[in-house]
């Protein structure tokens, strides 16, 4: 009996040795794994840690794969847009020459004639050229050596120095002289050495799309009415068909040519008048800019530093605002008055001021512009 009763108790005695055995290592367990969690959660604080960090900043991390995508689609869509720019105009002028022309020399007067000649070509021209010269000029980059720059910043990108006014595109992965946005239509950047062709592209595209919807209203107008006379005859002609006798005879039908041409002229109107609502914005929009003396980008940077100041009690100065005669002056490159026939109202593949580097006063600035900072 006293055997058993020592055997039960060493039994009871091992067991109770592993129970607490299992709650010691239990409890250890617990403690290493809330140890690891929180040296993990103190080591990735630390790697984040930011003073500057902000909403806009993680607004800004969370749709990066967004911004990547887009960079990346923009990119080779680039070339899909120009194609299409070249495609439209070309249909354009191919109907103009086709179907209007034709209909102008024999109707209008040797006056109208003239000036539908002159200022047309002038207007394809002066697009065609524009045009090429967006596309294929470079806006300009900064070197990727320090050298005789003063006073410039590092891009935090490229890690190359960047002179004032320049901004890294991420869809062209370089900084751009003077950036105002990269454009798809160009697959390029717009930037110093090619936003005149850009600005002065939009305008005579806006220009010459007036043109074509204020000359063709007329026969719009007409082109459609004779499109719903020929939908009506159809079907007219379907119903004769379905009840035909000996003695009835079809209602006539237009020809092919005709339905081509109505159907161009309505083409025409519709797709000018288009583009001239939204490419006619979009260079008052630009030329707003170009009177104040800033670009895309230096529109929100600029109004960002103005608020800020405003709550300390001074105001905000454009550094690169020379007043509005002079910013024109200085866009276009007009030095002296001849200037606005030979640089503006022809092609003129001139240079702008300076090289995009520093932005001292151009000589063909009539005044000192205003300071910086004004208390």
């Amino acid at each position: 009996m006293r055997s058993w009763q020592r055997l039960f108790a060493a039994v009871m005695r091992l067991l109770l040795k592993c129970l607490r055995l299992g709650r010691r290592r239990r409890f250890k367990l617990v403690r290493q794994v809330e140890q690891s969690w929180h040296y993990g959660h103190l080591c990735l604080r630390s790697l984040l840690f930011n003073s500057f960090t902000n909403g806009d900043v993680v607004l800004d991390s969370l749709f990066e794969p967004v911004y990547w995508l887009v960079d990346h689609v923009t990119r080779w869509f680039g070339v899909v847009f120009v194609a299409l720019v070249i495609g439209l105009t070309s249909s354009i002028v191919a109907i103009v020459y086709i179907c209007l022309l034709p209909l102008i020399l024999q109707t209008y007067t040797p006056a109208w004639i003239c000036w539908h000649l002159a200022y047309g070509h002038w207007n394809l021209i002066m697009i065609v050229f524009h045009y090429y010269m967006a596309i294929t000029t470079s806006p300009g980059h900064p070197p990727q050596t320090k050298g005789d720059l003063t006073g410039v910043s590092v891009c935090r990108k490229c890690i190359a120095p960047k002179p004032a006014r320049t901004h890294h595109c991420s869809i062209c992965n370089r900084c751009v002289l003077k950036m105002d946005h990269h454009c798809p239509w160009l697959n390029n950047c717009v930037g110093h050495y090619n936003h005149r062709y850009f600005f002065s592209f939009c305008l005579f595209m806006t220009m010459g799309c007036i043109y074509c919807s204020i000359s063709s209203w007329e026969m719009f107008r007409d082109a459609y009415a004779a499109i719903e006379r020929m939908k009506l005859l159809e079907k007219e002609r379907l119903q004769v068909a379905a009840n035909q006798t000996y003695y009835q005879t079809p209602p006539p039908t237009f020809s092919f040519r005709q339905r081509a041409f109505h159907k161009s002229v309505v083409y025409l109107w519709v797709l000018c008048s288009s583009v001239a609502l939204a490419l006619g914005a979009l260079t008052l929009w630009h030329a707003a800019l170009i009177t104040r003396g800033e670009t895309s980008i230096e529109r929100h940077i600029n109004k960002k530093e103005r608020q800020r100041l405003q709550k300390k009690g001074k105001v905000f100065r454009n550094p690169y605002n020379y007043g509005s005669w002079d910013n024109w002056k200085v866009f276009l490159g007009v030095d002296v008055p001849r200037h606005w026939v030979t640089r503006v109202l022809l092609p003129s593949p001139h240079l702008p001021h300076g090289l995009g580097l520093s932005w001292e006063l151009p000589p063909c600035v009539t005044k000192q512009h205003m300071p910086l900072l004004a208390i």
